[in-house]
């Protein structure tokens, strides 16, 4: 990130924010692992360590009734729209205070009053109905944009090559990302695709693409602006290639044996919170003290989230029937 453009075209409190928001994040995550390793995580639990600065960054850069479909790595996505610490501890413990009220767990979460589209476990599946939100859109006159992602196994499925087709043809407000992380759960890039980059799948679509350094909060902030803004004027898709490494397996129980361990060397170097704060010193937003300061609040804020989460009750038999098909009162509505 160029120290310039960040200086121009960031205000100082909007970085201060998104700094802490990856704090926020990452000591969410790490609250999480805690739990999954004490065996009190109802299912899987994945992280997005090493990556917070692709879903703090976009989500930071959407306006309120834009929507989001989350990669299942978009923690601070989550926690931007409005989802509180707690209410996310609630789901991996099986609460009825989370957001799917004891029903599911980890991020298997959405609302749409907060404009987050309900992830599910197969990736790329939500590029469609993020699409169609962007027709509906188009359709209804509304100056609204949906932000879309998967991983770079994702961009493999159908799912994503049909939804970037449509997407391109009727020139609809949505704009794509690729969290590329370097790995398909245990499959390398190079056997998954022959192309060097994702973006490279854009062309074929006739749609725009850039590559982005998702370790840099203030990049992704800057490039999902500037397609988030040719969407809402009616230019059409874009695609973005948020690039990262996965430094945690695909999921807690998966230790990445068959990760270098020299290249997570090498990307723990360039961990995205190490680089918000070089460039907020740089800056003369913050220096070592506030940083421990912003990292103690997030703590705080966790573990009131923690207390909420375990005083919360367990959900009643009966309602596992609740909320699963729509009524004929919302179908009129």
């Amino acid at each position: 990130m160029a120290l310039a453009d960040a200086t121009k075209e960031i205000k100082r409190a909007d970085l201060l924010q998104m700094y802490y928001y990856l704090r926020l994040t990452r000591a969410l995550e790490d609250r999480v692992t805690a739990l999954y390793r004490q065996g009190r995580i109802v299912g899987g639990c994945y992280t997005s360590h090493g990556m917070e600065a692709i879903a703090v960054g976009y989500a930071s850069a959407l306006e309120r009734d834009d929507v989001i479909a989350p990669f299942h790595r978009d923690m601070g996505a989550f926690l931007i729209r409005g989802f509180t610490p707690g209410e996310v501890l609630a789901q991996y413990l099986g609460k009825r205070t989370g957001p799917t009220k004891g029903k599911d767990g980890n991020v298997h979460m959405g609302d749409l009053k907060r404009g987050v589209l309900g992830f599910v476990s197969h990736l790329a599946d939500n590029l469609p109905v993020a699409t169609g939100a962007a027709l509906a859109f188009k359709i209804r006159g509304e100056s609204r944009v949906a932000f879309a992602g998967t991983g770079d196994g994702g961009t493999s499925r159908g799912d994503f090559h049909e939804a970037m087709n449509f997407a391109a043809v009727r020139k609809l407000p949505v704009v794509f990302f690729c969290n590329n992380n370097q790995y398909a759960y245990s499959t390398p890039q190079r056997l998954q695709m022959a192309v060097s980059d994702v973006v490279e799948r854009a062309k074929a679509y006739d749609m725009p693409g850039e590559i982005v350094d998702g370790n840099d909060v203030a990049a992704v902030y800057l490039a999902s602006k500037r397609a988030i803004a040719q969407a809402r004027a009616g230019k059409g898709p874009a695609f973005l290639e948020f690039k990262t490494m996965r430094m945690h397996g695909h999921s807690e129980h998966d230790p990445a044996k068959y990760v270098p361990r020299e290249l997570l060397e090498e990307w723990k170097k360039k961990d995205p919170i190490l680089k918000a704060e070089q460039l907020l010193t740089q800056l003369g937003y913050g220096d070592e003290a506030s940083f421990h300061e912003i990292g103690e609040r997030a703590k705080k804020e966790v573990e009131a989230g923690l207390e909420f989460a375990e005083q919360s009750p367990l959900p009643e038999g009966q309602e596992a029937l609740e909320g699963v098909f729509a009524t004929e009162d919302e179908v009129e509505s």
